[in-house]
């Protein structure tokens, strides 16, 4: 088991690796279609888009929690 501490990391990592993999199978869907090789085309997309989308979680998620920080309104203090 890994310290808590690796959670943030490993939320992006997951996050990163589900979100690349639906949007690169319905992008590779749209420009193929569902053909022989379709899976190998879109694990190559998946694979190739990963390696963009979890450092890229890793820099606009704390800017994603700003701005919802922002528009939301602070917890009330009882």
């Amino acid at each position: 088991m890994l310290p808590p501490r690796f959670a943030p990391y490993l939320f992006s990592l997951f996050l990163s690796g589900m979100m690349s993999c639906l949007v690169s199978g319905i992008a590779t869907y749209r420009a193929i279609g569902f053909q022989p090789d379709f899976l190998s085309a879109w694990g190559g997309a998946w694979v190739t888009s990963w390696t963009v989308a979890f450092p890229a979680v890793l820099v606009v998620a704390p800017v994603a929690r700003k701005l919802v920080a922002l528009v939301t309104a602070a917890p009330s203090k009882i």
